[in-house]
């Protein structure tokens, strides 16, 4: 079929990326869904860092590719044997597929699927090659198994996990991504004892997420981010406290669960040195991959830290996103309020640039009127 996307041709652009330009946008053959893959009309897609890592050169994939993986949308066709989701059935698109099978599947989330890792490092579906192509014929890679950047999707059955009706479209997109990571950073990998303060460094829309899943679960919550803007809504979504890095080492605050969501080492080091003797620092943020920090390993030892790595929030999709539906729908969990604009796929470079600059939470792409 023919669908409309955002193709990005090549990693490694320069900012500002309105000038530089790094997106193709406009038609691609979407070929029909093969076993076990679905065909999703794409409702609404988030603009997350993980994108701009692909686009600005921290993140090698193979191009051209079309980019987008934290999204939800409506079931339009199903495969051979995709027999558990009715047509027409709201989903959420997750990046990381889950086999269920494999050794990275049996730690409970600890560890990424290894099929569904080597799928996405390749640019193909979890069952293999690609369904996306040029009118000529040529392959575009697909992003993490979804290419959410496009009017349509087809995406393996373990991609997806379906949710009712009355979960709006945006809410379901932000369930795909900033949710699994920053809410599973608290659920799966912190385990904050009841009741316990949580600190979030870094409040863009994984850490923010991770705050208000914090919040949601009854904790009191710190967040930490050099901009005031971001520290402001922290406080009106519960946090008991907000600050920047420096005010908090001035303050000599520290916290038992530490999450960082920013993806620097600054903010690594920043993590680290807010968490109390005997604390744990989860790093769920994603860093260039030259990126070094600091650590003593006799502190870690004379005051019995633990920093812990989580990879999409050590999150089982398909048992954590039914879990934050019902917070969200207990009204404790807002996640309309980690959306902080709406664009379109014309706008995508404009889009990457505002995320680089820092202001931004989510922006989505919504697809109002998305031709069946």
């Amino acid at each position: 079929m023919r669908i409309r996307g955002a193709v990005l041709e090549q990693s490694g652009a320069t900012a500002p990326f309105e000038e530089s330009r790094p997106f193709t946008v406009g038609a691609l053959e979407l070929d029909p869904p093969g076993p076990g893959e679905l065909l999703v009309r794409v409702e609404a897609a988030g603009v997350c860092h993980s994108d701009l890592s692909v686009v600005d050169g921290n993140r090698m994939r193979p191009m051209p590719m079309l980019l987008g993986h934290e999204a939800s949308g409506t079931v339009e066709e199903l495969g051979e044997g995709v027999d558990d989701i009715p047509l027409g059935t709201r989903v959420v698109m997750t990046f990381l597929p889950r086999c269920g099978e494999c050794e990275g599947c049996l730690t409970d989330g600890r560890l990424p699927c290894l099929p569904g890792s080597a799928a996405n490092s390749a640019g193909t579906l979890v069952g293999g090659g690609v369904r996306l192509h040029r009118e000529g014929g040529a392959p575009v890679h697909h992003h993490l198994g979804v290419s959410a950047f496009a009017t349509h999707a087809v995406v393996s059955r373990s991609s997806v996990v379906p949710v009712d009706a009355d979960v709006p479209p945006e809410v379901a997109a932000l369930l795909g991504c900033a949710v699994l990571t920053g809410g599973g950073a608290v659920l799966n990998a912190g385990r904050p004892a009841p009741g316990s303060l949580v600190l979030v460094v870094g409040l863009g829309g994984v850490g923010m997420a991770a705050l208000l899943v914090a919040v949601a679960l009854g904790h009191d919550v710190v967040g930490v981010d050099p901009v005031a803007g971001k520290l402001d809504l922290a406080r009106e979504l519960g946090a008991i406290d907000a600050c920047t890095p420096a005010d908090a080492a001035e303050r000599g605050i520290h916290s038992p669960l530490v999450i960082e969501a920013a993806g620097t080492a600054r903010a690594f080091e920043t993590a680290l040195a807010l968490t109390a003797p005997g604390g744990t620092t989860v790093t769920v943020g994603l860093p260039g991959p030259d990126a070094r920090a600091s650590v003593s390993p006799l502190v870690l030892t004379a005051e019995a830290r633990t920093i812990v790595g989580s990879y999409l929030g050590s999150a089982v999709p398909s048992r954590d996103i039914p879990r934050y539906v019902e917070l969200w729908r207990a009204g404790v969990l807002p996640l309309e309020r980690l959306v902080s604009s709406h664009t379109t796929l014309d706008r995508i470079d404009e889009a990457m640039d505002r995320l680089a600059a820092g202001g931004e939470l989510r922006q989505l792409i919504t697809f109002e009127g998305n031709p069946s």
